[in-house]
């Protein structure tokens, strides 16, 4: 008997031409859930910014590295191959949830300004303006969060962290399609300057796919941290005392000095002591209850609040409404995203430095007010503002979770056209100036040893399920667009059961209801971008309700690109934890598991 005469096919009867099983029938099986496949794994998942940095990530895995280990050599990769996106001399805010624990972790790797930045300084050498170059340059974050999150929470010292971007720093690394036309692109701004071009124009122009990008200033500066490492290890100290001594070679040490110099030349506010006093802060992050889970975020020096306010809005909204991107599930959405993106102008800023406690803007009672101000029609822009007040533009993410359940998520930042290279060094000093206000009073206005509020976020939840907690960690580059797509893309996931690689895949929407987060802080006045995915019938429902609608194209560049690991809900009813991944297919977003 032949497998044809052995099988009945689906559609039996119906016309077939040549194929496997007596002919190929339409409809036998199902079509693919999503463009890539959720990934799975029992032993790590990992999703990063880049196929190499994801790469990095596994490797250290497989030797036995937890998340953070693994987390923290991805981002330090993703500073040498995504230097377009981030840098090393940039910022680095990070979430961390230890196995077995029900605390989540941020590290501030965010820098602050200088002690002489003061509003009247900047006014008075600047203006009205934030000139890139030297003005808006703060203490580099990355460096001090990568070495806290190590020294804190993970296993492996700097250099055994660091290899892999010294090694794809030094020896270069192929250019891969996205990435040399990020550069181009890119180049229309780090061009003017001559530190930057002698790196990424090393032929008088960006690199071409297939071409060799070497950093090999970045590599020599990343490997004197690891020799400080080694150097205080065979004196005696321990791995603490050995990341300690890769910390100060870079902040007491010479690095920090030539970065105060030209940061000074060129019209900035740093000093050797802004540096040398610089640690990367560990702290509980804020959290908001949404059904039976708890979403943690970064803290109010960035805008992870926005993602928390929102879901406490969206938990007494009575989701799904009419479901998923449907016109009441859109404006609800858009709605709480507003009210949260006003309560950051009148309230959110480095929490040493603001009067409002961020636990008040999480309080049951202040989430039921804001969304007590949730109407059929689309509210102004900063409703919880008062009238009168003064109205005032990427990244990359690395998400890791083992099969303990320790979770790492981070989203580096600061780009190659925002600040020159610093010659000798390879790396700009953190431009995330251009994020603070120049307008006395508000919660964000420039200080001396202020962070400035970012934009870069990260998110770990953890649900209730009687024992361990089912973990979800997202990360997304984006600016303004970064709390939305996460938002947008944890609800997919939480309220509609869409796989991992669905939720981050799903169309998406962005509102600019408010100034934008760099400077000159623009808005949007009502501005809702919506991905031509979702049918013009929502779009013309919106825009009745008084949104000003406008089409985004399918899996638009700009609308971010959300990179989410977590526990498989629900989970195999025995045997160890199974972790699911998405890689958003917007850029070069990466996963792997095992």
């Amino acid at each position: 008997m032949t497998i044809a005469q052995g099988f009945e096919p689906v559609g039996a009867g119906a016309e077939q031409g040549a194929g496997m099983g007596g002919g190929i029938v339409p409809g036998a099986f199902p079509g693919p859930e999503s463009m890539r496949p959720t990934l799975l794994g029992e032993r790590w998942a990992v999703v990063g910014g880049h196929p190499l940095v994801s790469q990095v990530a596994a490797e250290v895995l497989s030797r036995g590295g937890n998340a953070v280990d693994a987390g923290v050599a991805a981002g330090l990769a993703s500073n040498v191959v995504q230097v377009d996106m981030a840098n090393f001399g940039g910022i680095a805010p990070i979430l961390i949830r230890p196995a077995g624990s029900d605390t989540v972790h941020s590290v501030a790797g965010v820098g602050v300004w200088g002690r002489e930045a003061t509003l009247d300084a900047m006014l008075a050498r600047h203006g009205g303006a934030l000139p890139l170059g030297g003005a808006p340059s703060i203490v580099p974050g990355a460096p001090s969060g990568w070495i806290t999150a190590l020294r804190d929470f993970g296993t492996i010292g700097f250099a055994e962290a660091a290899a892999p971007a010294i090694a794809l720093a030094e020896e270069g690394f192929p250019v891969d399609v996205r990435t040399a036309s990020s550069l181009a692109v890119m180049g229309r701004g780090f061009a003017a300057w001559e530190s930057s071009r002698q790196v990424y124009c090393p032929l008088g122009r960006t690199p071409r796919p297939g071409e060799r990008l070497v950093q090999r200033d970045l590599a020599a500066l990343l490997r004197s941290l690891a020799d400080a490492e080694g150097a205080a290890l065979r004196a005696g100290a321990d791995r603490h005392g050995g990341l300690t001594a890769a910390h100060d070679a870079f902040y007491r040490g010479e690095p920090a000095a030539r970065i105060a110099e030209f940061v000074r030349a060129a019209g900035g506010f740093l000093e050797t002591e802004d540096l040398a006093g610089f640690s990367a802060e560990v702290a509980v992050a804020p959290c908001v209850r949404f059904g039976d889970r708890t979403v943690h975020v970064t803290p109010s020096w960035s805008q992870g609040l926005i993602v928390a306010q929102a879901l406490g809005i969206l938990d007494r909204c009575g989701l799904p409404a009419d479901g998923h991107n449907g016109e009441e599930y859109l404006h609800l959405v858009t709605e709480a995203l507003k009210l949260a993106f006003s309560e950051r102008e009148r309230a959110f800023g480095d929490p040493r430095h603001t009067p409002v406690d961020p636990r008040n803007l999480l309080a049951p009672g202040h989430l039921d007010a804001l969304r007590a101000r949730i109407g059929h029609r689309a509210l102004p822009n900063l409703p919880t503002l008062p009238d009168g007040r003064p109205r005032l533009g990427s990244t990359t993410a690395v998400v890791v979770m083992d099969g303990e359940g320790t979770a790492f998520a981070t989203s580096p930042s600061d780009t190659l056209d925002g600040a020159p290279v610093i010659p000798g060094l390879g790396i700009l000093c953190s431009p995330r100036g251009v994020q603070s206000r120049l307008v006395a009073g508000h919660p964000n206005v420039i200080a001396p040893g202020k962070r400035p509020c970012v934009t870069p976020a990260a998110l770990i939840a953890l649900q209730d399920t009687g024992g361990e907690p089912a973990v979800t960690a997202m990360g997304c580059p984006g600016g303004d667009v970064i709390v939305q797509a996460m938002l947008q893309a944890y609800l997919n996931q939480t309220v509609f059961g869409m796989t991992a690689q669905q939720a981050v895949e799903a169309p998406r929407v962005f509102g600019s209801s408010y100034p934008g987060g760099f400077h000159p802080h623009p808005s949007g006045d009502g501005l809702l971008l919506v991905e031509d995915r979702i049918p013009q019938a929502v779009r013309d429902g919106l825009t009745a309700r008084g949104h000003h609608v406008r089409g985004w194209p399918a899996y638009e560049f700009d609308a971010g690109s959300v990179q989410t690991v977590g526990d498989l809900v629900p989970p195999p009813p025995d045997g160890p934890r199974v972790l699911a991944a998405g890689a958003d297919p917007r850029r070069s977003a990466y996963a792997m598991a095992r």
